[in-house]
């Protein structure tokens, strides 16, 4: 992926939570991108205010187009975001947006601590009804090593901190492609 469809993914992520705040917006031109566009792909968009967190919601299975899922993340992280309060159209100047593509989530066998490398793999979490997500940037953000990593992953499902020593727990890896406003 090159940095010029991050520019696109970026623009398109913007338009849709504009045009949802009644913004009146010229549509990003997809052009040389229309194919790419149409890939099923995991996306994650991820909203940030003033240096924190805003809002961060995403597709993190194949499901869908790289467009759909764009539009259902960038709308979800701005408005639908359990954590935060709806995005208001007076703050839409102060949002930077991070758009993060998603490889298709791979399991992986224990232990699981050999197998994880910080800043590259992000981690799902599935048990007993539970699950979590983290994206491979969050570890390097929080300054995590791996076990702090996996203890994490086990509160973001709502579980105990030892939660991985269930033989029931599945973990699963993904790499992901990030493009950042600040950045492009």
């Amino acid at each position: 992926m090159d940095k010029n469809f991050g520019k696109l993914l970026l623009k398109m992520a913007r338009y849709f939570i504009a045009k949802r705040l009644g913004k009146e917006l010229k549509p990003p031109d997809i052009g040389e991108y229309d194919d790419l566009m149409r890939k099923k792909q995991g996306v994650f968009v991820t909203l940030s205010k003033n240096g924190n967190l805003r809002g961060c919601i995403g597709i993190p299975e194949p499901v869908m187009s790289i467009a759909d899922a764009l539009k259902e993340a960038a709308l979800s992280a701005a408005f639908g975001d359990p954590r935060f309060l709806p995005l208001e159209s007076s703050e839409l100047d102060d949002i930077k947006i991070e758009v993060t593509l998603l490889s298709k989530p791979q399991e992986i066998e224990r232990p699981f601590k050999e197998k994880i490398k910080i800043g590259r793999d992000g981690i799902i979490l599935k048990s007993g009804g539970h699950s979590g997500l983290f994206l491979p940037q969050v570890p390097v953000e929080q300054g995590w090593d791996v076990d702090e990593y996996l203890k994490q992953i086990c509160f973001k499902a709502g579980m105990a901190s030892d939660c991985l020593k269930d033989p029931n727990a599945r973990l699963f890896t993904f790499y992901g492609t990030i493009y950042k406003e600040t950045e492009i």
